[in-house]
């Protein structure tokens, strides 16, 4: 059976890759309870650096801290077959659980 956090990383993993001027990774702390995915990129004669998505993965439970992309994480999610249930929005305004760090 697969884990929430292998959903989560498989999930996160397609919003990485080369972009037109720069490209995205993914990064995680080293328990692998936390995620970002960092965009580096070139526009014209400006060097441009964003973190697109911030997320924890809680126990059973996903907290998006930060989403800036066009197709919400959540929807991603969802589509994988992660419950909303499991999901918190803590970027708008939903209750999440403290993080250890």
């Amino acid at each position: 059976m697969v884990s929430l956090r292998e959903v989560l990383i498989g999930v996160l993993k397609g919003y990485t890759g080369e972009a037109l001027n720069g490209s995205s990774i993914l990064t995680s702390s080293p328990d692998e309870t936390l995620f970002t995915v960092v965009s580096i990129g070139q526009v014209r004669d400006q060097r441009i650096v964003d973190t697109g998505l911030v997320v924890r993965c809680d126990g059973e439970t996903i907290v998006i801290e930060h989403d800036a992309n066009d197709k919400p994480l959540v929807e991603a999610l969802e589509q994988a077959g992660i419950p909303r249930t499991q999901i918190i929005l803590a970027y708008q305004g939903e209750s999440a659980p403290k993080s250890a760090a």
